[in-house]
């Protein structure tokens, strides 16, 4: 998961506490401190305990998917051994106002898309048909008000209103009267199933 370091209009510098809370990393900030929670993006502990930081989109994925998509992007060249992580043991996670969703990776795919209610809003979890180590997280509401139904069909991502063709890792609209249109991206972000009540004993996981 990734957030924005923006506390109260001023940026702020973290680094790695060392500690593990519920079997997940912390980090602290420099000017008071404080320990945050991963997973949460919130303070535990210290001066600023109970604030959250805001989340960003996130996708964990192989390089040589991000690079179909990304052709330009730079990399940090660093050592570093083979991550031992593997999306088919892990579940995408949307953490939405007071409600937390978790739906479990090999499920999405067989899905190909879910479509669902988070917080209130509608949402759509979408696996890339063209290679499943791509995923994204949307909003199926438009600014219209237009709320869209998603469904694969023949490897293709359509909205069953309208016939529209959707990119499904950017969430905008390729072909059809959509055309142009674009889906909000929602900060979707990886975890591990086993560690999800450690984090969101209220949440739920979606069940196919």
């Amino acid at each position: 998961m990734v957030h924005r370091r923006i506390i109260d209009g001023q940026e702020v510098v973290f680094g790695v506490q060392g500690a593990l809370w519920g079997n997940a990393m912390t980090f602290w900030d420099h000017d008071t401190g404080s320990v945050w929670s991963q997973p949460l993006g919130e303070a535990i502990a210290g001066p600023r305990k109970g604030q959250k930081l805001e989340a960003l989109p996130v996708s964990y994925t192989t390089w040589e998917a991000w690079l179909e998509i990304h052709p330009n992007t730079l990399a940090l060249d660093a050592p570093g051994g083979t991550t031992g992580f593997n999306l088919e043991q892990m579940a995408i996670m949307l953490d939405l106002a007071d409600d937390a969703v978790a739906y479990r990776y090999p499920d999405l795919v067989a899905a190909g898309v879910i479509n669902d209610v988070v917080a209130g809003l509608e949402i759509a979890v979408v696996a890339d048909p063209a290679d499943p180590d791509r995923w994204g997280t949307f909003a199926r509401r438009l600014g219209d008000d237009t709320v869209l139904t998603l469904v694969i069909e023949n490897g293709i991502l359509l909205d069953q209103e309208t016939r529209t063709v959707w990119d499904p890792v950017r969430g905008l609209g390729k072909e059809g009267p959509l055309a142009g249109e674009s889906l909000g991206v929602l900060p979707g972000f990886t975890v591990f199933p086993r560690d999800f009540d450690t984090f969101w004993p209220d949440g739920r996981f979606w069940q196919p």
